[in-house]
């Protein structure tokens, strides 16, 4: 299946990795198939149990290494719980008080409207290391720095997600841009449900090839996603190239960060340090890469002087004076540094 088309890539990932059929879908309870999306909540879990033990069993850090099981189930409850709550007191209040007889009854529950928001997942898992360290008696600062550290390959994973699902697109390209749009833009075939699509009548002679009447676009679209020849040139002059913020932020989030935190963590640092840049990096690269995605629907945007800021900005821009403040504490406390990636040595290391 050709994916990079001459003009820009034309989406067409399937959120399934594995799809169930019609019939056990209606058994109650019963999910539509296993998404890429939790998929990656897993493989981003795994990383990080991974990440965590190493640095456990090679001593960079004071946590035991019998105790990083318990640790992980702190911070996945921190991620699930946090992530949802700050979505819905975010972004989505009124599904606080969404009641209705179908499973999962209420709308705080129903992950698959509005999803999850990383802003409330990072501050459920600085609650949760809290949590932990004050039970076993184990630096919070330090399973901070160790937590934000290990949850940069979820990070990652969690936007090629968002990318998968072609969910929180980017804004579109400058209009001088759209008529040759370069190859890293991304054209959605899901455009066509938004009612001010303007090019609705250019696909009625598609109808001769795609069935039906109410599913019309939406059969457009899978035929559009299995690489029907036909339909994809009719459809990709038609559609409008966005910028791939997700990629952006994915790479951002991800390796970006992530490589930032290891040079800074090259040698033991004081607790607290690593977590309050992770704060600080996170946010500053949320701010500008926010600039190339569109803001969440329905939520409204602050208008000020330098331009509209979006929900996520304001977030980022709080949580960057929170790390600011938390550098400057922690930087000051007169305590012994902790971790550190380099190799350490021992007493039987041989030295020149």
């Amino acid at each position: 299946m050709t994916i990079f088309l001459a003009e820009a890539y034309l989406h067409r990932l399937d959120p399934f990795a594995i799809e169930f059929p019609a019939s056990w879908q209606a058994l109650p309870f019963i999910p539509d198939g296993i998404r890429w999306y939790g998929l990656a909540y897993l493989a981003g879990f795994g990383i990080a149990w991974l990440l965590i033990r190493r640095l456990a069993g090679s001593g960079r850090s004071t946590i035991p290494a019998n105790a990083v099981g318990d640790l992980m189930i702190y911070v996945i409850l921190g991620v699930l719980v946090g992530g949802r709550l700050g979505y819905v007191l975010f972004y989505d209040q009124p599904l606080l008080w969404d009641f209705s007889t179908q499973f999962p009854f209420w709308g705080l529950l129903a992950i698959n409207r509005g999803g999850m928001a990383s802003h409330g997942g990072i501050l459920g898992v600085i609650i949760a290391c809290w949590l932990f360290g004050r039970r076993h008696r184990i630096s919070s600062l330090h399973l901070v720095d160790v937590g934000a550290f290990a949850a940069l390959p979820g990070l990652f994973l969690g936007r090629l997600a968002n990318f998968v699902n072609a969910e929180l697109w980017g804004r579109a390209l400058p209009g001088k841009m759209q008529a040759d749009p370069p190859w890293w833009s991304v054209k959605y075939p899901e455009e066509i449900l938004n009612p001010d699509f303007p090019h609705l009548q250019a696909l009625e002679g598609l109808r001769q090839i795609v069935p039906g009447d109410e599913t019309f676009y939406r059969n457009i679209i899978e035929a559009a996603r299995v690489g029907n020849a036909q339909v994809t040139e009719t459809l990709t002059p038609l559609l409008t190239a966005y910028y791939p913020s997700q990629i952006l932020q994915a790479l951002t989030d991800g390796p970006v960060l992530m490589g930032f935190l290891a040079l800074l963590w090259w040698r033991p640092r004081k607790p607290g340090v690593i977590g309050a840049w992770f704060l600080i990096g996170y946010g500053v690269m949320r701010i500008v890469t926010e600039l190339f995605r569109q803001p969440d629907e329905g939520v409204p945007v602050l208008a000020t002087a330098l331009g509209d800021v979006s929900r996520g900005q304001m977030l980022s821009l709080l949580m960057v004076a929170v790390g600011i403040v938390g550098l400057i504490v922690c930087a000051r406390r007169q305590v012994d540094p902790i971790g550190g990636l380099m190799k350490l040595r021992t007493a039987n290391d041989g030295r020149s």
